[in-house]
């Protein structure tokens, strides 16, 4: 018999990441995709205008807004313990 996941009191989540995911998961995950693709576009543009080191600062954003784009999706799908 399989049992379920949320079966097991040592596997919950605490209180603040609970309080995160039920306020994260109102937003649409678009959001997370446009802020990745609007921090390669800032990083593009600040790497035409000559500010190397900041281009390279926010174009490093990327990949954290996709990263928090799929753990939203995940919580929506899946639910928080």
């Amino acid at each position: 018999m399989a049992k379920d996941k949320n079966s097991n009191p040592e596997h919950k989540e605490g209180p603040v990441a609970t309080a995160i995911e039920e306020q994260t998961a109102k937003l649409p995950s678009d959001i997370f995709l446009w802020a990745s693709l609007g921090s390669m576009a800032a990083s593009l543009v600040l790497q035409a205008t000559g500010h190397r080191n900041r281009s390279l600062f926010v174009g490093q954003w990327a990949a954290p807004f996709l990263l928090l784009g799929l753990y939203n999706k995940l919580v929506k799908l899946e639910g928080h313990d």
